[in-house]
């Protein structure tokens, strides 16, 4: 509606001064020529607004002119423009009605608050979908953590002391990293930082204390909070890649072999009882991680994994720590 454009473009001009005619039209997805339109019919409403040509030229505001939008402060503002990194309202097709409403509430801040209000979106991720099955595990969240002392840091860009406790591990560990932000996944808050370089996630309700240094925060050049939580979320959910394993098996236990282990056959197997029972087959097999052929064990001197170097190994070790254990035992 001609309406509702003709609001945007005020507010574009009120926020960001002196636009060009061309950068209208491709935020608003219009002509050049329906944007000057526009322009006149706000003069002929009484708006204070000019057009300068040439390089440098544009389309802006007289100074001091400003539209009050009422019934918002700066902290509900603020609050507001998490709304835009959460995605719901891009698989509804809102992004349009989003970005309206975003830079209606600009226009409503007073400007030493517009820069904190601008930041949100910057150190602030909202991601409602829960951890992939292969992820993070769904553990309870423990009572709020408080994100006081980490937001703090997080939007004074310095960096942060820890004292932080892992899964499973009685004892805290102290770190001193460079906040990029929070993002709340499936309701758990996490803190984004560099540690020595190297992205790391911390679950805030493990946050022990915390403390803000006097320290600029070091984060890498042209990386943002977006990006570093992307490498981060692909590293939890990623699925490992099965190791792939070759072994043969007297064909007389073939067929209680594949009833044991036929999933995870990659291959169709050499048919059991066409031929002697000593006799040797292969089977290729896929396992997730090399550990995981110490089950074959149970076959004993019937079965005997041939690749890769790194599985043999593992059974090797398994057998040496069966025949200590034995060995051990008083006659």
């Amino acid at each position: 509606m001609k309406a509702d454009r003709l609001l945007s473009v005020l507010l574009l001009l009120q926020t960001r001064g002196q636009v060009s005619a061309t950068e209208l039209a491709e935020r608003l997805e219009v002509s050049v020529r329906t944007i000057y339109r526009d322009v006149e019919s706000l003069s002929a409403a009484g708006v204070p607004v000019f057009t300068e040509r040439g390089r440098h030229g544009g389309i802006g505001l007289l100074p001091g002119y400003r539209t009050d939008v009422t019934g918002l402060t700066a902290d509900e503002a603020r609050a507001l423009f998490v709304l835009s990194a959460q995605g719901a309202h891009s698989d509804l097709g809102l992004d349009g009605a989003l970005g309206s409403a975003l830079r209606k509430v600009m226009a409503a801040l007073p400007a030493p608050h517009r820069p904190a209000a601008e930041r949100i979106s910057e150190r602030i991720l909202v991601d409602p979908v829960r951890w992939m099955p292969c992820g993070a595990p769904a553990s309870a969240p423990a009572p709020g953590p408080d994100l006081g002392e980490l937001q703090y840091a997080v939007f004074a860009d310095r960096r942060l002391r820890l004292r932080y406790r892992h899964s499973g591990t009685p004892a805290p560990v102290e770190y001193t990293v460079d906040p990029y932000g929070l993002v709340s996944k499936a309701a758990v808050w996490y803190l984004v930082a560099d540690l020595h370089g190297e992205p790391r996630l911390f679950r805030a309700d493990r946050v022990l204390a915390a403390e803000t240094t006097e320290e600029v925060v070091r984060r890498r050049a042209g990386t943002g909070l977006g990006d570093v939580w992307a490498v981060l979320r692909e590293q939890v959910e990623r699925i490992p890649k099965e190791v792939p394993v070759r072994v043969r098996v007297r064909r007389g236990r073939l067929d209680r072999f594949l009833r044991i282990h036929g999933g995870r056959v990659t291959a169709p197997p050499p048919e059991a009882g066409t031929g002697p029972a000593e006799e040797w087959v292969e089977v290729a097999m896929a396992f997730p991680a090399p550990a995981a052929v110490r089950s074959l064990l149970a076959f004993g001197p019937d079965a005997e994994v041939l690749a890769p170097p790194v599985a043999r190994r593992e059974l090797a070790r398994a057998a040496a720590d069966a025949l200590r254990l034995y060995q051990d035992q008083p006659s």
